[in-house]
């Protein structure tokens, strides 16, 4: 079977928006915003605070990320919620009151579309809210309400609130405020299919999908890929599975997923014993899960990352591999500044990685200025203001992204390992007679090694790059190979 997936995916830079924490701004129609009472805008995220972060304000931030080079939009939820996270469901076709409502978000899509940039939504269809009307109709009437076949009920009474007693119907990994739909019930599964069609024909240009794998109904993902590509043949569907997502990327269900094992891989070879343990990432941890104080992420060497990232590449069709969801933290991690202990370094280096990998990297917001956060709801903290800006970030953030734009084989190209040493990576992206070489040197000491040409070379090294474009060290060819003089901790890409 042949494998499509969106072709301007392979070509995007997405920046993930958290729309509590990003931007706000209150139009004059929409002054009854300003007296809702929130948490200070620079004070430390609570769960179930409110920063009043809306869809206005993301419009008035639009030119920034267009100047940045952002091309893709990917939304945290946007429905009617009561929670800042929007994962707790209440309306699937009402945008939170909060953000700006329907007006906000039709004006959102009208300037991003103009702007040439894609919007994908968050779609959490394994689960609603307590306070979503068919769920709050079985709280309201018990056993009468005719939407018992909704859900999951085990017994009676219900106790959605009380924790001391039992809830008595089946929702989230046991957390009662996220009743979990009943998959199997043909009219939820219609429901359901009928909201990712409803906003695709709105306008939107794909779905990242919440906890897809909880979802065990046969079928179920095929179907709404099957109808979300009939409204829009190039929508952009996303999973979020944090292991191997094999099973999903067979080309009838997803066309990628947020590519978790690229972000580990990368965490544990470049940030090294530099990584704070208490701030490790539940997606990077075995499961089943082991006890917590038992679990300890070891640094990897270049010669392991390289097997990891090789297996990575390996394991699904290479379209697949074009549209991948590349990222190195999200709404749901610490900050990778924050897992490595502050170490500016080990972030330049990790995003040089991510902006030369197959697949569409993904900023989550503030992350290209330098924001720290650990744990959530830490890693959500708010958008600072521009004299909190760290530009040296922001500057590599920006050249990175430019060279992507410029270089069709950082997007499409082939992709060889060819050095993996110590803590030294050498590989290179390859397309037609476009050929790159990334270097990335771990080690806290200047290296020098030796490429050598034999073996392999003269079928991957046709053209010899030895332009210069991005960061520090010396190269030089010669009849045997290729010599790299990398100076500590270091990075760096030349073309042809």
């Amino acid at each position: 079977m042949s494998i499509y997936t969106p072709d301007w995916v392979k070509h995007a830079i997405f920046y993930q928006i958290y729309p509590d924490s990003f931007a706000r701004k209150v139009p004059s129609h929409q002054q009854w915003l300003l007296n809702v009472p929130l948490e200070n805008w620079d004070a430390l995220p609570t769960f179930q605070g409110y920063k009043g972060g809306n869809l206005w304000g993301v419009i008035d931030k639009l030119d920034y990320l267009q100047d940045l080079g952002i091309n893709a939009l990917y939304f945290n939820p946007i429905f009617q919620s009561a929670s800042n996270h929007r994962y707790h469901t209440h309306d699937y076709y009402t945008i939170d009151p909060l953000l700006g409502g329907n007006e906000a978000f039709e004006t959102v899509l009208k300037e991003a579309h103009k702007r040439n940039f894609k919007v994908i939504l968050d779609g959490v269809f394994n689960h609603a809210s307590r306070g979503f009307f068919f769920f709050n109709d079985i709280l309201e009437n018990g056993p009468n309400s005719p939407w018992l076949e909704w859900f999951k009920i085990i017994d009676w009474p219900l106790s959605a609130y009380d924790g001391n007693l039992a809830a008595n119907y089946v929702s989230w990994i046991d957390y009662r405020a996220l009743p979990q739909f009943n998959h199997d019930n043909p009219a939820v599964r219609e429901y359901i299919m009928q909201v990712g069609e409803y906003w695709l024909r709105y306008g939107i240009d794909g779905w990242r999908l919440d906890v897809p794998d909880c979802i065990k109904t046969e079928g179920f993902w095929q179907e709404f890929r099957e109808r979300v590509k009939a409204v829009n043949s190039e929508a952009y569907i996303v999973g979020e599975i944090a292991g191997d997502a094999s099973q999903w990327l067979d080309g009838t269900q997803f066309d990628g997923v947020m590519n978790y094992p690229f972000a580990k891989a990368t965490t544990t070879f470049i940030a090294g014993d530099r990584i704070v343990q208490k701030e490790v990432p539940s997606f990077y941890k075995p499961y089943p899960p082991i006890e917590e104080e038992s679990y300890h992420l070891d640094k990897i060497d270049a010669r392991q990352y390289a097997k990891d990232i090789n297996d990575l590449l390996q394991r699904h069709p290479w379209e697949i591999e074009l549209t991948q969801f590349n990222l190195l933290d999200s709404h749901d991690t610490p900050r990778l500044l924050s897992l490595a202990g502050g170490d500016r370094t080990t972030v330049k280096l990790a995003t040089l990685l991510l902006f030369t990998f197959p697949g569409t990297p993904n900023i989550f917001y503030g992350d290209e200025i330098g924001l720290s956060g650990g744990y959530e709801p830490d890693c959500r903290r708010g958008f600072p203001s521009e004299d909190q800006w760290d530009q040296e970030v922001l500057q590599y953030h920006r050249q990175l992204i430019s060279l992507r734009h410029t270089y069709k084989a950082l997007r499409i190209g082939e992709y060889h390992t060819i050095y993996a040493q110590g803590q030294v990576y050498v590989f290179a992206r390859i397309l037609e007679d476009e050929v790159l070489i990334i270097a990335v040197n771990g080690d806290t000491n200047p290296q020098e090694v030796h490429v050598s040409m034999g073996d392999r070379g003269e079928s991957v090294f046709q053209i010899k790059p030895d332009q210069l474009i991005y960061g520090d060290g010396k190269i030089n060819w010669n009849d045997t190979g290729l010599t790299l003089s990398l100076p500590s901790r270091s990075g760096l890409m030349v073309a042809s």
